[in-house]
């Protein structure tokens, strides 16, 4: 079993965060303007697994997890309620 993690955007992801994961969130978080970073709640990220398999989440919607070549993948969720 695989426990997940949640941290603050624009802070240092935690050390349960795979490496591959590691760029794709640094890029998103490149994206993101100075006046999301400052809004109250901070939005936060959480690691969870499926099947073996990490996915990073933020808050607002953004997914960063592994597609089936291994490599990171960014995708939004458009059912998410802050988009």
């Amino acid at each position: 079993m695989q426990l997940g993690t949640r941290w603050p955007l624009g802070a240092e992801p935690p050390q349960a965060v795979p490496e591959v994961l590691r760029a794709q969130i640094a890029a998103v978080e490149d994206l993101i303007s100075a006046g999301q970073l400052a809004q109250e709640p901070t939005p936060r990220w959480t690691l969870t697994w499926l099947e073996g398999r990490p996915i990073a989440e933020l808050d607002a919607g953004v997914i960063v997890t592994l597609g089936a070549d291994g490599e990171a993948v960014v995708h939004h969720d458009p059912d998410d309620e802050f988009s």
